[in-house]
């Protein structure tokens, strides 16, 4: 068992080319002994985005703070705090901030994918 606040976990830090002003955090994983899920929480500054790509493993996300948008299929859809997302495995998509907020959300993964 793991009880923990999100706020006493180190964030990693992504701020390149391929992706600006995101903060990532491996609240439960392997390390844990979690065997079937990963869950991460993200937050994104004002204007930051996750690289655009796609891998073999589906993710769930859920918005907890701020708006933004996901693209999905060769489209932007609208996010914002309590939307729910489901982005199947094998298709590009990509997460933005379009608020002056920071812009954050839970993200969950199947154990073995990388989980930052």
């Amino acid at each position: 068992m793991k009880i923990v606040n999100y706020r006493d976990v180190l964030p990693i830090v992504m701020d390149n080319e391929n992706v600006k002003q995101v903060a990532g955090r491996v609240m439960i994983g392997k390390e844990d002994g979690a065997k079937n899920f990963c869950m991460r929480v993200f937050e994104m500054g004002p204007g930051g985005f996750t690289p655009r790509h796609a891998h073999d493993w589906e993710h769930e996300v859920f918005v907890h703070k701020g708006k933004g948008e996901v693209w999905i299929k060769d489209q932007w859809y609208p996010l914002e705090k309590g939307s729910a997302v489901f982005v199947p495995a094998n298709v590009e998509h990509q997460f933005r901030n379009t608020f002056d907020k920071d812009l954050t959300f839970v993200c969950l993964i199947p154990s073995g994918a990388p989980e930052i």
